[in-house]
């Protein structure tokens, strides 16, 4: 197995090498707990989203799709690493107030991440936001093939709620209304930065999930409550990584 998945990820190298001048540039935005039905280009009556509704009409709708697990890190683990969470080693959460079994869950130091591999192709990589696949010293993502990290290492409903950047704790305790802003503005800082050379940008957005939260600009604003207010800031944020990446 170990053989075969060595020799799947060289190929996948050799790829995207193979395009040369024209690597195309990888932007992987992440919602967390975002409702099927939470989007406009789903049918929602109130909630207005038209930076992902122009992601759907200009792009593909998977409406026939399945995660990988119904909770957070075996999805980012499969995610980040291409294999099914029962193959890659992540089936449950890690969780800094779990217990001291949950907060040593980690995704095996065997495993290669998405970042990894593109960073081996002449990548820039760059992370902002939810991680959860360890956020001991060691598992972290600059430790895993990110070139840079800022955010919250777990969930923003698990203590201590904390934002690092690289390694190093720079915020503590957060305040959440502004944290889909700063995640904006972090992503964006990174896309200009790495203008002048292929990137990859995973943008891990921590709302809605709860405990949700919502800049003054978007607060009480959709009609939809505090929950409308947080997908709206959200798509808010998409529409601007896209109109940066133009």
């Amino acid at each position: 197995m170990k053989t075969a998945l060595s020799t799947l990820l060289a190929s996948f190298v050799l790829l995207i090498s193979s395009l040369a001048a024209k690597q195309p540039n990888v932007v992987i935005i992440l919602a967390d707990d975002l409702g099927y039905g939470d989007l406009g280009c789903y049918g929602h009556p109130q909630i207005q989203t038209p930076s992902l509704d122009r992601m759907a009409a200009e792009g593909a709708r998977l409406t026939q799709f399945n995660c990988p697990a119904p909770f957070c890190a075996p999805t980012r683990a499969a995610l980040m690493t291409g294999r099914y969470p029962f193959r890659c080693g992540m089936t449950q959460n890690p969780a800094p107030d779990g217990g001291p079994v949950a907060d040593a869950v980690h995704l095996p130091e065997n495993e290669i991440t998405l970042a990894q591999v593109l960073k081996s192709a002449g990548y820039a990589t760059g992370m902002v936001g939810k991680w959860h696949l360890g956020h001991k010293a060691g598992f972290l993502p600059t430790e895993r093939g990110f070139d840079e990290y800022y955010g919250i290492p777990y969930s923003n409903d698990m203590r201590p709620v904390q934002v690092l950047e690289n390694t190093q704790v720079i915020e503590y305790p957060v305040v959440q209304a502004t944290l889909t802003r700063r995640y904006t503005e972090r992503a964006l800082g990174f896309i200009e930065r790495s203008k002048d050379r292929p990137f990859f940008l995973y943008l891990a957005e921590a709302m809605p999930h709860k405990p949700l939260a919502a800049s003054e600009a978007f607060y009480k604003t959709s009609g939809a409550g505090l929950y409308g207010d947080a997908v709206a800031e959200l798509d808010w944020s998409v529409g601007q990584v896209l109109a940066k990446l133009k």
